[in-house]
């Protein structure tokens, strides 16, 4: 009874083992290879820079020449028709006052809640 168990044992061992190599086999790179990819890679300009990002976007080519271009930029400045400096879009209420008053919005806000017809708090709004 021992001997048959051994032997199971030894069995399990061998298959075990077998696995191992055989995984390990499976043409796996190095890491020296790895390393001469990457290398190649950054030398042809195919990596994606460093941060959160996604891959740049190719550069477009302009078919303005660099004086017309400031030249464009300086009018619409003058005419105040550039987006102010800074990350954020405008605000909202800079393109024109409500015609409802204060107490009108609270109203129809109100009955929009009793309703159930307001977008829960940080949810997106559907297009019906």
């Amino acid at each position: 009874m021992k001997m048959k168990t051994a032997l199971s044992l030894i069995a399990a061992a061998v298959a075990v083992l077998a696995q191992g190599a055989y995984a390990q086999g499976a043409s796996a790179p190095t890491r020296a290879e790895v390393k001469a990819e990457t290398k190649a890679a950054v030398k042809e300009g195919k990596t994606a820079p460093a941060g959160e990002a996604g891959a740049a976007a190719p550069a477009a080519k302009s078919t303005k020449a660099r004086a017309d271009v400031k030249a464009e930029t300086k009018k619409a400045v003058k005419e105040h028709k550039t987006a102010p400096a800074g990350e954020g879009a405008p605000a909202a209420a800079a393109e024109g006052k409500s015609d409802k008053s204060r107490a009108e919005v609270k109203a129809e806000t109100k009955k929009a809640v009793k309703e159930g017809t307001t977008t829960p708090a940080g949810e997106a709004a559907t297009k019906k």
